[in-house]
């Protein structure tokens, strides 16, 4: 227990400098924090306690690994070309070597960039999180996609996705748990385009964005929390998540663990293990989270 307050002491000390130095220093960022052209989800790849603030402290990372749960930060984010696709680094943060049964990943997409197929019997979940693609199915039918847009693929359709420019996506990847004569179908939206869910019991706004119907074997969702918020549910089940923060910064509870966590950390959750959400800071926390659905667990 000791241990763990001193790692949670230790970031909350590195958050209060880093937020500090933003407010009244003028660091270079990608991104000018005094600028009016940040656009939606601009902490995710410029994260208040970014890796440049960890460069002084040889060996620290608030990456954690264990048996039924992961936290994996910005500052522990290794890129490398990703497979089949083309000008493209990818940083894989969970994988079934964890105990997933799907993959999520980072694409950064360069100009001129092409991706590449998911794997046969996959299906792929897209989410634009800065920059511009634009999405070519089969029939040659294109759809531009921009930060806060997504789409779903049916596993074996042929896509493409393509970047002039520069863009970053959050993908999720997984074998397709079919049902004989349900198909599921391709599905191009925008968060702002899907209506506020009811939540019994609880404060924070939900959205989903993939139908709830029996052919689609997960869903995602939008979770939005104001600073203060909390889950009232200390949740414990037999989904996995996978969960990428968009926006603003609290505690996470995974087991016995309390942990800091910002925009831009993303988190692997397995069956049963007790999880719980609490906002902080003066802005609103948004979280974009994986869960497999309609399927029975044997």
């Amino acid at each position: 227990m000791n241990h763990a307050l001193a790692i949670i002491f230790t970031t909350l000390s590195l958050l209060k400098m880093a937020l500090a130095e933003e407010e009244f220093c003028s660091a270079p960022s990608i991104v000018d924090s005094g600028s009016n052209s940040k656009h939606l989800y601009w902490k995710v790849t410029n994260p208040t306690l970014s890796p440049s603030h960890l460069q002084d402290l040889p060996g620290f990372t608030r990456s954690v690994y264990k048996r039924d749960h992961a936290l994996i930060t910005p500052e522990s984010h290794v890129f490398s070309p990703l497979p089949e696709w083309t000008m493209t680094l990818g940083a894989y943060l969970i994988t079934p070597a964890m105990g997933s049964h799907f993959v999520m990943y980072l694409a950064k997409m360069q100009e001129n960039s092409l991706s590449g197929l998911p794997p046969y019997d996959a299906e792929r979940f897209i989410f634009v999180v800065q920059g511009a693609i634009t999405l070519t199915n089969v029939s040659g039918i294109s759809h531009k996609l921009t930060v806060d847009s997504y789409a779903y693929l049916p596993p074996n359709v042929d896509h493409s996705l393509k970047c002039d420019g520069s863009a970053t996506l959050v993908v999720f990847e997984r074998r397709h748990a079919s049902l004989e004569n349900q198909p599921t179908e391709q599905i191009v939206g925008s968060t702002d385009q899907q209506p506020l869910l009811e939540t019994p019991g609880e404060v924070f706004q939900l959205r989903k964005l993939i139908p709830t119907s029996i052919p689609y074997d997960f869903n995602i969702h939008i979770m939005d929390f104001q600073p203060g918020e909390y889950l009232n549910v200390k949740e414990v089940h037999y989904n996995q998540h996978g969960l990428l923060l968009l926006e603003g910064q609290g505690i996470y509870r995974l087991g016995d663990s309390w942990y800091p966590v910002q925009a831009g950390d993303a988190i692997w959750m397995a069956p049963f293990v007790p999880q719980w959400y609490a906002a902080l800071g003066k802005s609103r926390s948004r979280y974009l989270l994986y869960k497999d659905v309609n399927r029975n667990p044997l």
